[in-house]
C-alpha cells in the first residue's frame, strides 16, 4: 500500500494561507484599534479580540531585554532557513503526509511571527518599542498607520497578538500547594494565528508521533512473507 505524502505545491499552499490570514488579521487590528482595545466577537464573552503587542516569544512571553529580542529574532530567522531546507528534504524523501503537515504548520507559524519582528518596526509609525534610558519597553497611544521610517529599525519590530478566549474563571482550592486560594482564568494567554499554527503542529506531532515518524516508504499494513525452508515431495526410501 502506497504511503500518502504531500507535494511541494501543497505545502506552499498551506504556508501561503496561514501567512495571509495571520498577516491580514494583524495588520487589520493594528491599523483599526489602539493597543489594549477589547472587542467581543459576535457579542460572545468567551471569544474576544484583545489587541496587544509583545517583543518576545509566542503567547506573549518575553525573552530578556532588547538584546534578548535580537537573539530571539535571529534564532527565528535561522529556524526558518533550516525549516525551508528540512521541509524540502522530507517531501523529497516522501515522509508521511501527517508529519509533513505538522512540520509545515510549525514552519508557517515561525515565519509569520518572524515577519512582525523583521519589518513591522519599519512600516508602522507606532508600536511597542524599547527605551534605552528607561531600559524597558514602552507602549503607545492612538492607532498606528503605515509610515516610513517607522518606529524601530530592522529586526526590532514587535509581534501583534489579538486572539483571547477567556472560557471561565475560578479559584484554586486552598489545599493546592503554591497556587491555593489564587484566582485563575481559562484560557488566559493572548495569541495570534502564527502562535496557534505552531501549537497545533507541535501538539499533533507529539500525539501521533508513533504514527507519523516512520521510515519513508514504510507501511504497517504490508504483511511480511517469511520464506519457508525447501521441502521435497518425495518420501524417503526405507
Amino acid at each position: 500500500m502506497k504511503v500518502k505524502t504531500l507535494k511541494i505545491r501543497h505545502v506552499v499552499f498551506i504556508i501561503g494561507i496561514i501567512i495571509f490570514v495571520d498577516q491580514a488579521l494583524k495588520i487589520w487590528i493594528k491599523t483599526h484599534y489602539p493597543t489594549g482595545e477589547v472587542v467581543r466577537v459576535f457579542g460572545m464573552d468567551w471569544f474576544r479580540l484583545h489587541f496587544i503587542e509583545n517583543p518576545g516569544m509566542a503567547w506573549g512571553w518575553k525573552f530578556g531585554n532588547e538584546s534578548g529580542k535580537i537573539i530571539l529574532t535571529l534564532f527565528r530567522l535561522a529556524a526558518v532557513i533550516f525549516g525551508t531546507w528540512y521541509i524540502g528534504k522530507i517531501i523529497k524523501q516522501k515522509y508521511k503526509r501527517g508529519f509533513i503537515i505538522c512540520a509545515t504548520l510549525i514552519y508557517a507559524g515561525a515565519l509569520g511571527n518572524l515577519l512582525d519582528s523583521m519589518f513591522y518596526g519599519m512600516i508602522f509609525d507606532k508600536g511597542l518599542h524599547y527605551d534605552p534610558v528607561l531600559k524597558n519597553y514602552l507602549s503607545y497611544s492612538g492607532i498606528a498607520s503605515f509610515s516610513a521610517p517607522g518606529y524601530a529599525s530592522f529586526l526590532h519590530g514587535s509581534v501583534v497578538d489579538m486572539l483571547y478566549f477567556p472560557m471561565f474563571d475560578g479559584r484554586f482550592p486552598q489545599w493546592l500547594p503554591f497556587v491555593g486560594g489564587q484566582d485563575f482564568e481559562f484560557f488566559s494567554p493572548i495569541f495570534n494565528i502564527a502562535d496557534a499554527s505552531i501549537s497545533v503542529g507541535v501538539i499533533t506531532l507529539l500525539i501521533f508521533q508513533k504514527r507519523f515518524i516512520k521510515k519513508p516508504g514504510s507501511d504497517d499494513s504490508t504483511e511480511k512473507v517469511e520464506s519457508l525452508p525447501n521441502q521435497t515431495d518425495k518420501a524417503p526410501v526405507v
